[in-house]
């Protein structure tokens, strides 16, 4: 069954759904960066919410929607770990059976996270496998339902509540910055930002490696690529969605990539000016805004920070990469 594209009026019910449950994260500054680039910039950080990000958000607000039968049977999803672990706690908090397809090259850490909250985890290779279809066999032998880490109405809706929150803690903003791979985020946050701020820039950022968004956006319809070979995990989706796409096309203010050094860079700026760790993926907006930051003089920055999910050794490797 088809559901409904989301409004936001459906980010203003996630955010009830949500609330006591999900944490309300925090908005950091940085007078370095503010100085240097001359502007003001405030940094929506995901990487304290439940799990290490943002995911928790749309995992809970779909699952709380499931019908008493829904939640009987379980929830199947896929994801390369920040969304599998937002599932698997979301689903342990609400007693609900969960099962979770992961790509068996996803961060071990991330795979430990998601067994830790009692999913069950079947893994699969990403380049030879197709893991919408081994999804969508396992909702037909058993029906359960399919909880997409992005082209979900009710995932996209409780992502939307992240941009809310940040309006709501900082007031206006000119422009913001979100990363972009399977695009529930930025549809989340396009919701809620035409609604209430509809002249701040939306855009959003993507691994060059990996530009479906940029390519799906410039011809009009949904672009499918091979895997991406990038550092950004989170960031290794192939297409957008149908629901996502939709509300992307048309409001987005342009989509733009970043390379796997800027957003080493961006990590490096984290762990040393914020003292905070964010993964590769959680990099993506300030990367974008700081390669292009000379058009936003004198500007009211918003910045989406989706994750802090790393492996740490793999985490050090990459801050002393020259």
């Amino acid at each position: 069954m088809k559901l409904d594209t989301p409004n936001y009026d459906n980010v203003l019910e996630a955010e009830k759904n949500i609330k006591d449950i999900a944490h309300v994260t925090p908005v950091l500054t940085s007078s370095y960066l503010n100085q240097k680039l001359n502007c003001e910039i405030f940094f929506k950080c995901e990487n304290f919410q439940k799990t290490g990000a943002f995911k928790f958000r749309g995992a809970l607000n779909a699952l709380k929607r499931l019908n008493e039968q829904q939640k009987k049977i379980g929830v199947v999803a896929f994801s390369s770990g920040n969304h599998a672990q937002g599932v698997a706690l979301a689903a342990k908090l609400l007693k609900i059976p969960a099962t979770i397809l992961m790509p068996a090259d996803a961060p071990e850490t991330k795979i430990a996270a998601t067994k830790s909250y009692g999913a069950e985890i079947i893994f699969f290779d990403r380049y030879t496998e197709s893991k919408e279809e081994i999804a969508q066999d396992m909702v037909s032998k058993n029906g359960a339902a399919l909880i997409s880490s992005c082209d979900h109405p009710d995932v996209i809706a409780g992502q939307g509540t992240i941009a809310k929150e940040l309006i709501d803690s900082v007031g206006a903003l000119d422009v913001i910055f979100v990363p972009v791979g399977g695009g529930g985020i930025l549809a989340g946050t396009l919701l809620t930002i035409k609604n209430c701020l509809p002249n701040c820039e939306v855009y959003g950022i993507e691994p060059e490696a990996g530009n479906d968004a940029q390519q799906s956006v410039e011809k009009g319809e949904i672009v499918r690529i091979p895997v991406p070979n990038t550092i950004a995990d989170g960031a290794q989706t192939q297409n957008l969605g149908e629901y996502n796409f939709s509300i992307i096309k048309s409001n987005v203010t342009r989509i733009d990539t970043v390379t796997d050094s800027e957003l080493i860079d961006s990590m490096r700026f984290f762990a040393e000016r914020l003292k905070i760790v964010v993964e590769p993926t959680g990099c993506l907006g300030l990367a974008g805004f700081i390669k292009n930051n000379e058009k936003f003089k004198n500007k009211k920055i918003g910045i989406i920070v989706t994750g802090g999910n790393v492996d740490i050794d793999n985490y050090s490797k990459l801050l002393t990469t020259k």
